[in-house]
């Protein structure tokens, strides 16, 4: 059973599910989501039994973005010059720990994904959907611009002109279109949503935890430098990955055709 409230955290195996929890409100963000979701990734992030997590929602919706009627210390509509302290402080170590985590995340969006919690999705390293779950940025309707690093994520993801496009006119994106545009991975049945986002998290779980960790790493550090020193980079990355204990046994493996047991180091 999980420990927090509004975020739901089991693990199965190198697999851990953490699923945002208030299906009631479309697991739409108040102040205790957002502190207990950065709560819940620390202890992920720090977990070495874990190498993949996903990351869904409880109920029919991935996240309905912040809740605007929020009054717990939050970021509701009227907390006006709260606003600002509470996307620093809390909304961005959130999105960070995704980001920035040694780990593989995988955004498993089961139904509506809108606001803040696009976001959250977004920063994941790979996406599933289910085939009538959409994307949606309603800050415009509202005469809000778009928040916690939606302009950066999205204009990295798809360019800055589509990007500009999805907030100015929040329009809905689904599954297919959001494949298409290279914002999702997979898009899978609903029937059977649940079970082929966890084997798609498994079936990475199953690979080099080393080559999962610093391929992550070395994409992260590429799209901010140069090419010179991204070749720099993946040259250090590389020679830690081919001094490692698992590198020359797997090597030996794949020659005899055998399946290998990663060890991570």
């Amino acid at each position: 059973m999980s420990k927090y409230e509004t975020v739901n955290v089991t693990r199965d195996g190198a697999v851990a599910r953490v699923a945002f929890a208030r299906p009631d409100s479309l697991n739409a963000m108040n102040g205790q989501m957002r502190r207990e979701f950065y709560a819940a990734a620390r202890e992920i992030n720090m977990d070495d039994a874990i190498r993949v997590v996903v990351l869904t929602g409880e109920g029919r919706a991935f996240g309905a973005g912040a809740d605007l009627a929020d009054d717990s210390g939050g970021s509701g509509i009227m907390a006006g010059a709260q606003t600002r302290d509470d996307l620093v402080h809390e909304f961005k170590p959130g999105v960070l720990a995704i980001a920035e985590a040694p780990k593989v995340w995988v955004a498993a969006i089961n139904g509506p994904c809108a606001g803040i919690s696009y976001s959250y999705a977004m920063a994941c390293d790979l996406v599933v959907m289910a085939d009538d779950a959409y994307l949606y940025q309603p800050f415009s309707a509202i005469g809000l611009i778009p928040d916690g690093g939606s302009t950066w994520l999205l204009q990295k993801l798809i360019g800055s002109r589509r990007a500009f496009e999805l907030m100015v006119l929040g329009e809905k994106l689904g599954a297919d279109k959001a494949l298409e545009w290279g914002m999702a991975n997979r898009v899978f049945d609903k029937a059977v949503f649940p079970e082929e986002a966890m084997a798609f998290a498994e079936d990475l779980a199953g690979r080099s935890p080393l080559a999962l960790r610093y391929t992550k790493e070395a994409l992260r550090f590429a799209a901010t430098a140069s090419l010179g020193d991204t070749i720099v980079k993946e040259a250090d990355l590389q020679e830690f990955c081919i001094s490692s204990e698992d590198c020359p046994n797997a090597v030996a493996a794949f020659f005899d055709k055998k399946p290998y047991a990663w060890k991570g180091r």
